[in-house]
């Protein structure tokens, strides 16, 4: 089937309505958490550490958010299929909204429906996008980089709304209608996804597979060779040991930060361990196998070096709503808010990147890759944060400052996000093995979790009284340097992704036609 001729798959709407309701319902939620702590579930906690505790209540949300992906896609790919783990957990995510509904004044019942948005959430975030990229083949593959940025429109669209209105309806109706409303909503995006079950393109799960990507791991890493040191083995057990460690550290960590640590070391040290034996594997299993695990391992890299984007990125939820507090701004308008301007950006600079940014940047010579956009995105979110940073010292000088001033920081960010969320999404899928691609995608929504670990382990040294007498021999407030950091933080990851990038070969594994 020629360019020409290659239709879009009817089923799509009923992806893309289900998921436009379903970010409605997640980020009308989400963007309110943090007020809704800050002036209701937490007034027990003294003043002064209120904030410190809302800001680690939201982080460890959203790192649980972003580590059920792992869950999700695990059931999808060995067990249920994507479609039916789709529905059975938006059922879950339904139940969760109803329990912050009901448990508006219970911090255990409320909590728990915490705990359920983030399984459900979490759990089909890698595959909704998963599963539309199955509804393409090689004949219309072409389509599907607009298709995925069509969805992330419609993401936008529907947090565009949620921004807007849930900040007051929690004012003026209450944390009951407050929270009700987007599990109205995440059932509504279950009907929608239900009703297109006759129509969808269904890729049954993978049988269980010896030569797996676990399998070859394994193997790579037990295998014996002559003549050679296992230095690959010796890192992952150094890994290994880490992690223990880090385990050990869980009164001063906390149980989430030193748990999602304790992973980071095992995958980063196994990881790197398998990379520097997987030939030892060929032995065992087929070339292909093998072949593709060093993709993989070679996506994971650029993975972890994206994980700072999220660190400053899912910090506006929380930080920059804490900062809009300490600006004017008109007596109606509720500081979560702000956090409208960033869909709306996304809305209008997806198509002006598309149609009028990229195409003018090729016509000049200047090819516009994934790996270009991902690495600028980066660098992007860090320029911002310099300017959030600005901001919050003008503050801390007693300056009255408008919160239109925080429009600059949202645009920069917005814009790294564009060139960073939407063409990750496409990328992940582009390069995983067919056996993987629920996995790979969940451990690139595994990167947001790590970013927000570092927020948390940030926000836990900044305690210390060694950094607390750092930070004030630089005569700028913790809030300040903490935004300062994670812009040096995010620049440095843009270069080294940079560099990484241009010796990284891209593959395609689109399925075939037919």
């Amino acid at each position: 089937m020629t360019t020409q001729t290659a239709r879009w798959p009817r089923q799509l709407p009923y992806i893309i309505a289900s998921e436009a309701c379903e970010r409605f319902s997640f980020y009308g939620m989400r963007n309110i958490l943090t007020p809704f702590l800050m002036t209701a579930l937490l007034l027990s906690v003294p003043e002064q550490f209120r904030a410190g505790e809302a800001k680690d209540i939201f982080h460890s949300f959203v790192i649980g958010v972003y580590f059920f992906p792992l869950l999700g896609g695990y059931l999808a790919d060995k067990f249920l299929g994507k479609y039916r783990t789709i529905l059975y957990l938006s059922i879950l995510y339904c139940i969760g909204h109803a329990f912050l509904a009901v448990f508006e004044t219970n911090k255990e019942g409320f909590y728990a429906g915490l705990f359920l948005i983030a399984l459900g959430s979490g759990g089909i975030k890698p595959l909704v996008s998963a599963f539309m990229g199955d509804q393409f083949d090689q004949s219309n593959k072409h389509l599907a980089r607009k298709a995925f940025d069509w969805f992330y429109f419609t993401i936008n669209f529907g947090s565009f709304f949620a921004s807007l209105l849930m900040p007051l309806v929690l004012k003026h109706y209450g944390a009951a209608w407050a929270f009700g409303l987007p599990g109205a909503l995440m059932a509504l995006a279950t009907l929608f996804f239900w009703l297109g079950r006759a129509r969808y393109v269904h890729v049954a799960p993978e049988p269980d597979n010896p030569h797996s990507f676990l399998q070859v791991v394994k193997t790579a890493l037990l295998s014996k060779q002559a003549g050679q040191a296992d230095k690959g083995l010796y890192l992952a057990c150094a890994g290994v040991a880490l992690a223990l460690f880090s385990l050990s550290q869980t009164s001063n960590l906390g149980f989430v930060a030193a748990f999602c640590l304790a992973l980071v070391c095992i995958m980063g040290f196994g990881g790197a361990g398998a990379a520097l034996q997987l030939d030892r594997a060929r032995a065992a299993h087929p070339a292909a196998a093998v072949d593709g695990v060093r993709v993989v391992l070679r996506v994971l890299v650029l993975f972890a070096l994206v994980t700072p984007f999220w660190s400053l990125f899912d910090q506006k939820a929380s930080t920059w709503v804490l900062q809009a507090n300490q600006m004017s701004r008109p007596e109606w308008f509720e500081p979560a808010m702000m956090q409208a301007l960033n869909p709306l950006l996304v809305m209008i600079l997806i198509p002006f990147n598309n149609f009028v940014l990229y195409p003018l940047l090729e016509k000049s010579g200047l090819k516009i890759t994934a790996l270009r956009r991902m690495g600028a995105g980066i660098a992007f979110s860090g320029f911002a944060w310099i300017v959030a940073g600005s901001l919050q010292v003008w503050l801390d000088n007693g300056h009255i400052v408008s919160i239109l001033w925080q429009m600059l920081p949202y645009a920069l960010l917005t814009f790294g996000e564009v060139m960073v969320s939407a063409t990750g999404l496409e990328f992940a899928y582009s390069q995983a093995p067919a056996a993987m691609k629920g996995i790979i995608t969940s451990f690139w929504q595994l990167s947001v979790t790590i970013g927000n670990l570092w927020v948390l382990l940030a926000n836990n040294s900044i305690r210390s009284e060694t950094v607390l007498s750092h930070v004030d021999s630089t005569g700028l407030s913790q809030t300040a340097f903490l935004m300062y950091f994670f812009a040096a933080f995010a620049l440095i990851a843009a270069a080294v992704f940079a560099l990484y990038a241009r010796r990284y070969q891209l593959v395609d594994n689109y399925r075939a036609a037919g």
